[in-house]
């Protein structure tokens, strides 16, 4: 018996819903149908993949691998679907590219889009900024082509290209009074029972200011978690406080419009930012296409010589 590719679509679905019934619905394919997709899958595994409860469906460790593995085939063959109709034209297609919160690479986004509209028109370009999302774990399941992360150490699953390096700035309320100011920079020391406004300690950026606080011995006084730039920006304008972010995200964020903007020290606190894509899928024609201008807009954004932003 062979496993088509409707019973692994069907398959994924359910994973996804976590119920038959929703699937059903989603696929347009009547439930008893969609049952009898996965008992064959099921017998032809030779193991369980599904188990069924009165709060939904979830799967078992042999259902989690072949999940990983049917997402993987059914975007190769959904791209070669796409790779053909496209043969006789210019490159088409679809790209999916995440962009980590909270760094300079949210400032690609614009002259990305622009210039794949101008050198690329057919293809389509997804832009994930999400924080609900792991982009690595997305690149390892292959639900997107690449990302532009926070990163310092390897990932298994996936490939690690350092771009740059950037560096954390303090953004303020116009008329707040910060003390210890030597010009325009800020000691870390400084920011001592100070009101911020940071990233959960989920995020990356997170772990990397609370590390260089503790490095300072500096303690300011964390009164809210905000993982939406638009959110934390109206807090700021609003004197509720401070927060620490690359200076290219204010300078290019019309909400923070009239912010105060000063370096850190002693330490400096920055970030490597990594282009990374799956280290076993191999990049479909328009996602090399899309890393090509992705590199040459990173190129000319450290010639131009951002605040904050540094050749690796």
């Amino acid at each position: 018996m062979s496993v088509d590719f409707k019973k692994l679509k069907s398959f994924v679905k359910i994973i996804d819903t976590g119920s038959v019934s929703r699937a059903a619905s989603i696929l347009r394919v009547a439930q008893p149908a969609l049952s009898q997709q996965i008992a064959s899958l099921e017998q032809h595994f030779k193991h369980q993949l599904l188990i069924r409860s009165n709060v939904g469906i979830t799967p078992t460790e042999a259902g989690l691998v072949l999940y990983r593995h049917a997402q993987i085939m059914l975007k190769q063959i959904e791209q070669t679907q796409t790779d053909i109709e496209q043969s006789s034209r210019s490159v088409s297609g679809r790209v999916s590219i995440g962009l980590a919160t909270y760094s300079s690479s949210s400032a690609l986004s614009l002259p990305l889009i622009k210039e794949m509209r101008a050198r690329y028109p057919h293809i389509t370009v997804h832009i994930n900024d999400s924080f609900g999302h792991i982009l690595s774990e997305l690149i390892m399941t292959g639900k997107m082509d690449m990302a532009l992360i926070y990163t310092s150490d390897p990932i298994k699953g996936v490939t690690l290209q350092p771009l740059f390096r950037e560096e954390m700035f303090l953004v303020s309320p116009a008329d707040m009074e910060l003390p210890d100011k030597a010009g325009n920079t800020l000691p870390l020391s400084a920011l001592d029972a100070l009101p911020m406004l940071l990233p959960s300690k989920s995020h990356f950026l997170r772990r990397l200011i609370d590390d260089a606080l503790g490095r300072a011995r500096s303690k300011p006084e964390v009164i809210s978690e905000v993982e939406s730039v638009p959110a934390l920006a109206a807090a700021v304008l609003d004197g509720l406080g401070s927060t620490i972010l690359p200076a290219s995200v204010v300078l290019e964020t019309a909400s923070f419009r009239g912010a105060q903007l000063h370096p850190l020290n002693k330490p400096v606190i920055d970030a490597t930012v990594s282009l990374c894509i799956s280290d076993h899928l191999p990049l479909s024609e328009p996602a090399l296409a899309a890393r090509s201008v992705l590199l040459d807009i990173v190129a000319k954004m450290q010639n131009g010589q951002h605040p904050g932003i540094r050749a690796v």
